[in-house]
C-alpha cells in the first residue's frame, strides 16, 4: 500500500455501510454544534475517568459517533476520531478510524484542522503502543497521515515539538525486529515513515534530534534490512544527502560502522535508479569533502574503485561506436535519461573521486588507474563547456588533484600533452570556474618541458598573462604558478616580457599582495624567475590550518623570495 499524492482518490472507509444514518437538513447545518458536543463529551468522560474501556455506555457512544461520520464533515470527523481513539477502539474499528484520519489528511485544505486539534498526539500514541503484528495496517494509515501532514511547515513544527522523531526511532527499532511473516507490511510502513523523516529533516531544529536519537545509525540498519526496496532506500538517501551538508550530522554518520561499504553496495545494487544514485554519491562527497579519514575508509572498502568506475562508465554518454574503458560482457545498461540527469550523476561521482585522491595513500592509486584516467579524458573530449560546465569543472579539479602524483607509473604523467590540449577549451570558455580550474591544471603540468613548449607554441601564455587583470586572488595565484614555470626557460622570458607580464605582476603584488602573503610570494617567485634569478619550480601546496596562517605564509611564501628580489633590485651605488 503506497500513499503518494494528496489528490489520489480512495473510497471512503465507511461508505460500504448499509445502515447510514439519515439526518435532517437542520442537523447538517449544525456541524459546529456537533463538534462542540464531541469536545464536551470528551471533557466530561476525562473528568469522570471514563476514557479508555472503563465507560459502561462505551459501545452505544461509539455507535452514535460512527453514524455521525456520514455527515462527511472533515472538522467533525476529526473530533469523532479523537474521541474514538480516546475510548481505545481496536481491531477493525481502530483501522477504520485511522483510514478516516488518513482520508482527511489527503487534502491540504484540511491541514489547518490538524493544527487546532490534538489528534496528532493520538496518532503518535498509536505508533508508540500498537503492535505491528496485530495492527499493522492501522499503523500504516497513521504514518501515511503524518507523511502528508509533514509537508506543511506549521504542522511540521508541531511534529517536532511533539517528539515525532523520538517516536519514529522507537518504531524503526520495532520494525527492524519484525518476523518474516510481517516483513512486507513493515516495508510499507517504513516507506511512509522514512518519507515523513525526509520532510522533518528540512527543518533546522531537526538536526540535533536526528543526532540525539541516533537516527542516522538507525536508518543504516533499515537500509541493511530493506536494501531491495528502492522507495525506502531513496527516502533514506534523501535524508542523508540533506543532513550530510552539516558538520555535526556528517560526524554522526561517519561514526556509523560500515556506512561506506553499505552505500557502495547500494550503488551497485540500484545503479539504474538515478535519483537514488545521485543522493548517495552526494552524501559520500560530503563525507569525504573535509575528512582525510573518510577518504581512506571509503577507498579501503571492498570493491570501492571498481564500483565507482563501473558507475562512471555506465553514465558516461558516448557514441555507440566508442569503446568503453571498463566494459564487460553482460553489463546492465542504465535507462535512457536526459543530458542533465546523466551529468548530475557524473558531477557527484567525480567529486567523490576528487575528494578521495587528496589523501596521499589514495591519490597515487587513482593516478595509476588506467580506467579512471581514460574516463576523465573521455569526458573532456565528449562534453562542451556550454552543455556541461559543472561536470567539466569537476573533471579538471580531479585532474589537478591527481597531477600532484607524478610517479613514473602515473598515467597522467604520460598523458600530459593530451590533457594540456583538452584544457584549452576550458581556458578559452566564458566560464570563470572553468578558466580557473584549467589554469590550476596548467600550473602543475607546466613543470614538464613538453607542456611548457605546448603552452608557448599555442599562445596560451598570452591568455594566462591577461588573467592577472582579473582582480581575483585565486585566479592570479594560479596564473602566477604557470608564469613561474614558463619563466624557467630563457627563451620564454622574452615572450613573457613582450606581453607585459612583469608590469602586470607588479600591479598584482601592489593590489592584492598585502592581503594574501601566499599570492605575494608566488608573484615574487614569478618575477624572480623572469629575471633569471633561479630555477625553483612551482611547489606542491597543501592546505594549511594554522592560527597564525598569515604570518606563516609571510615567512614561508613571501619573505625569502622577496628578500632576494630586493637585494637584486638595489643599486650598487647607494647615492644613485
Amino acid at each position: 500500500i503506497y500513499f503518494t499524492s494528496k489528490t489520489r482518490k480512495r473510497p471512503h472507509p465507511f461508505s460500504s455501510s448499509a445502515s447510514r444514518l439519515k439526518l435532517p437538513v437542520a442537523a447538517v447545518g449544525s456541524v459546529d454544534r456537533l463538534c462542540d458536543l464531541c469536545e464536551r463529551l470528551h471533557g466530561t468522560l476525562a473528568e469522570a475517568d471514563m476514557l479508555g474501556r472503563r465507560c459502561k455506555r462505551r459501545s452505544g457512544i461509539l455507535r452514535a459517533l460512527f453514524r455521525l461520520i456520514d455527515l462527511n464533515s472533515a472538522q467533525l470527523n476529526l473530533h469523532i476520531a479523537k474521541l474514538c481513539l480516546a475510548l481505545c477502539v481496536n481491531g477493525n474499528n481502530l483501522l477504520n478510524i485511522c483510514k478516516l484520519i488518513f482520508q482527511i489528511s489527503r487534502s491540504e485544505n484540511n491541514d489547518i484542522l490538524f493544527q487546532n486539534n490534538s489528534i496528532i498526539d493520538s496518532l503518535l500514541g498509536i505508533l508508540s503502543n500498537e503492535d505491528m503484528s496485530a495492527s499493522g495496517e492501522a499503523l500504516l494509515y497513521c504514518v501515511g497521515t503524518l507523511k502528508f501532514l509533514s509537508g506543511n511547515s506549521a504542522v511540521l513544527r508541531l511534529l517536532l515539538d511533539k517528539n515525532c522523531i523520538g517516536v519514529a526511532q522507537k518504531l524503526i527499532q520495532r520494525l527492524c525486529m519484525t518476523e518474516d511473516t510481517n516483513f512486507a507490511m513493515a516495508g510499507h510502513i517504513l516507506v511512509q515513515l522514512t518519507g515523513t523523516l525526509r520532510n522533518l529533516a528540512d527543518h533546522p531544529d531537526s538536526r540535533r534530534l536526528f543526532i540525539s536519537f541516533s537516527l542516522l545509525s538507525e536508518l543504516c540498519l533499515v537500509l541493511r534490512h530493506h536494501c531491495k526496496d528502492q522507495d525506502i532506500c531513496t527516502n533514506i538517501s534523501r535524508i542523508y544527502s540533506k543532513l550530510s551538508s552539516y558538520s555535526e550530522c556528517r560526524l554522526a554518520l561517519a561514526q556509523t560502522p560500515d556506512c561506506y561499504q553499505l552505500f557502495l553496495e547500494l550503488l551497485s545494487k540500484h545503479h539504474q535508479k538515478q535519483d537514488l544514485v545521485v543522493r548517495l554519491l552526494f552524501t559520500l562527497g560530503n563525507l569525504t569533502a573535509k575528512s582525510n579519514e573518510a577518504r581512506l575508509r571509503l577507498f579501503q572498502c571492498k570493491g570501492c574503485l571498481g564500483i565507482l568506475l563501473q558507475l562512471y562508465d555506465s553514465y558516461q554518454r558516448r557514441d555507440d561506436s566508442l569503446p568503453s574503458p571498463t566494459s564487460s560482457p553482460g553489463k546492465p545498461p542504465v535507462p535512457p535519461m536526459s543530458v542533465q540527469e546523466g551529468d548530475d550523476v557524473l558531477v557527484k561521482l567525480i567529486r567523490v573521486l576528487a575528494n578521495m585522491c587528496i589523501h596521499r595513500a589514495v591519490g597515487p592509486a587513482l593516478a595509476t588507474n588506467t580506467s579512471c584516467i581514460q574516463l576523465l579524458l573521455e569526458t573532456l573530449e565528449l562534453r562542451s563547456v556550454q552543455e556541461s560546465e559543472e561536470l567539466l569543472v569537476n573533471v579538471a579539479a580531479t585532474i589537478n588533484n591527481l597531477s600532484f602524483y607524478q610517479e613514473e607509473s602515473s598515467l597522467l604523467r604520460h598523458s600530459q600533452l593530451a590533457i594540456a590540449k583538452l584544457m584549452l577549451k576550458l581556458l578559452i570558455s566564458s566560464s570563470m570556474d572553468a578558466m580557473l580550474e584549467a589554469t590550476r591544471v596548467y600550473g602543475n603540468l607546466s613543470q614538464s618541458k613538453d607542456v611548457r613548449d605546448f603552452i608557448m607554441q599555442n599562445k596560451v601564455h598570452q591568455f594566462v598573462v591577461t588573467l592577472l587583470d582579473s582582480k581575483s586572488t585565486e585566479m592570479c595565484f594560479s596564473a602566477c604558478g604557470v608564469l613561474t614555470n614558463l619563466a624557467l626557460d630563457p627563451p620564454n622570458r622574452v615572450s613573457l616580457s613582450l606581453e607585459g607580464a612583469a608590469a602586470k605582476l607588479v600591479d598584482c603584488l601592489k593590489d592584492l599582495g598585502p592581503g594574501d602573503w601566499q599570492l605575494a610570494g608566488q608573484v615574487c617567485q614569478a618575477l624572480w624567475n623572469m629575471i633569471g634569478g633561479g630555477s625553483e619550480k612551482l611547489l606542491d601546496k597543501q592546505e594549511r590550518d594554522s592560527l597564525d596562517y598569515h604570518r606563516t605564509c609571510w615567512e614561508l611564501e613571501f619573505l625569502p623570495v622577496a628578500q632576494k628580489l630586493v637585494k637584486t633590485f638595489q643599486p650598487l651605488d647607494p647615492t644613485a
